[in-house]
């Protein structure tokens, strides 16, 4: 397809998707004002109420939680973890030198730290305050040991943190974010999401604002001296990113091998671009699908061979289009062997009415993170023999939102926000947005 073509078809779908991320925005505003003035997030401070833990998953409950294979070792609510507001949303985490495993739980009014210890034990270590207000808005991600942290909060720009000022905390401790930033970045005010690709040491912060020279698409920032920060260029082209994945490529289609390749989740498209000149990016594809609503996140099925990649869209279930109009959870596979021809192969359905909001791929197993009904565990393994989804299954899961399970599950905007999987001893943490953060273990 020609560059013009491309052009032309992204600003025809710019107006509408901004209209959708106006709406998604407005629709999730409007709950978590229900959830505030029910009181519901002042409810897991109780002590009579919070999670006990550990609890193991036993006869598919954890407590009070429903389970398959996953373990409940430990909960700390946003109340215990410093906030006032206790609302949650993002998460990631990272492991020292000398493999001590911690965890940056976002929240609307800033960043709590957790350590985990070797028997999956959450010990609060301190948190650093969101930059200028509070916002249900927070993200974050770690290269080589710096936190980086934007928000939608107006004028936040990011935070860069080194979080290695956490080991020798004997007692928890309030950052000043004055004093204790390695450096502020200040390129922009707000962002939806930090997008980190560790090799190159480079930030991407994406949906920052439209009225912006980028459109809200990948603004780079080149973190390789985290005390200097600065942006060698932005990827406008086909406007507002919503979230992405960052590769230097080593998949099929060989004259991209070697190149820098983002994977991007832009409102109503997923769309591939090549931006190894960081001073003239370049879109290869934009593919539209059979029952969009939002395009939202996604993931590589594999890092090594690159054939197939997952897509979540978060607006399909509540809006009823294609396949998601039974309001289960939808997983849409891609195959892009050719970078510019990716195909629509299949998807996958939860067995669950839920929302999907976040996934990543390790080993075969995607760890999904989706709303009212918590961590899903799928095995996307047979994507290579069987495209088509149907041979995908469900291997385990933790619901941290119980309310709606005698239903089958409620679409909505609660429940759990994020996952992180990737520590080295297999625990994972899962961010919830009205409870707090759960350190799980999965026995499969």
């Amino acid at each position: 397809m020609k560059l013009s073509t491309l052009l032309a078809a992204a600003f025809a779908s710019a107006i509408h998707a901004q209209v959708e991320m106006d709406r998604l925005m407005e629709l999730k505003t409007k709950h978590w004002d229900e959830m505030r003035a029910n009181g519901v997030f002042n409810r897991y401070d109780n002590a009579r109420v919070r999670p006990a833990g550990p609890a193991p998953c036993v006869n598919g409950k954890a407590g009070e939680y429903s389970c398959d294979k996953v373990n409940m070792l430990s909960f700390l609510s946003h109340a215990e973890m410093g906030s006032t507001t206790k609302e949650g949303n993002d998460i990631w985490g990272w492991t020292s030198a000398d493999g001590r495993e911690f965890g940056a739980v976002g929240q609307t009014d800033g960043t709590a730290f957790v350590e985990i210890d070797t028997t999956g034990k959450l010990i609060y270590r301190g948190r650093l305050p969101t930059q200028t207000v509070s916002s249900p808005w927070r993200d974050m991600k770690v290269i080589n040991g710096y936190l980086y942290v934007g928000s939608e909060a107006a004028g936040h720009g990011m935070q860069i943190f080194d979080m290695r000022k956490l080991l020798p905390l004997k007692r928890p401790k309030t950052f000043n974010i004055a004093t204790d930033l390695t450096a502020f970045y200040a390129g922009f005010g707000s962002s939806h999401n930090i997008v980190a690709h560790e090799e190159k040491n480079m930030i991407y912060a994406v949906g920052t604002s439209r009225n912006l020279p980028c459109k809200g698409g990948l603004f780079m920032v080149d973190v390789s001296n985290p005390a200097k920060p600065f942006s060698p260029g932005c990827l406008s082209q086909d406007g507002y990113v919503h979230d992405a994945q960052c590769v230097v490529y080593n998949g099929p289609d060989a004259q991209y091998n070697g190149k820098e390749i983002c994977f991007n989740y832009n409102e109503d498209t997923l769309t591939i671009a090549d931006v190894t000149n960081k001073a003239a990016p370049r879109i290869i594809s934009r593919t539209p699908y059979v029952g969009s609503a939002y395009t939202h996140q996604g993931w590589l099925t594999s890092s090594t061979d690159m054939n197939f990649l997952l897509l979540d869209d978060e607006l399909d279930e509540m809006d009823g289009t294609g396949a998601a109009a039974n309001g289960r959870t939808t997983t849409y596979i891609f195959n892009i062997t050719s970078l510019a021809a990716p195909q629509n192969t299949g998807l996958y359905q939860s067995p669950v009415k839920s929302i999907d909001h976040n996934q990543y791929v390790i080993n075969g197993l995607s760890y999904q993170s989706n709303y009212n009904s918590g961590l899903r565990i799928v095995d996307v393994s047979s994507a290579e023999a069987d495209p088509t989804g149907k041979s995908f299954r469900q291997v385990g899961f933790f619901d941290c939102h119980p309310e709606d399970d005698a239903v089958g599950g409620i679409v909505e905007f609660s429940g759990s926000w994020s996952v992180y999987p990737y520590f080295k001893s297999g625990y994972l943490l899962l961010n919830s947005i009205e409870r707090g953060v759960f350190a799980l273990k999965y026995t499969g």
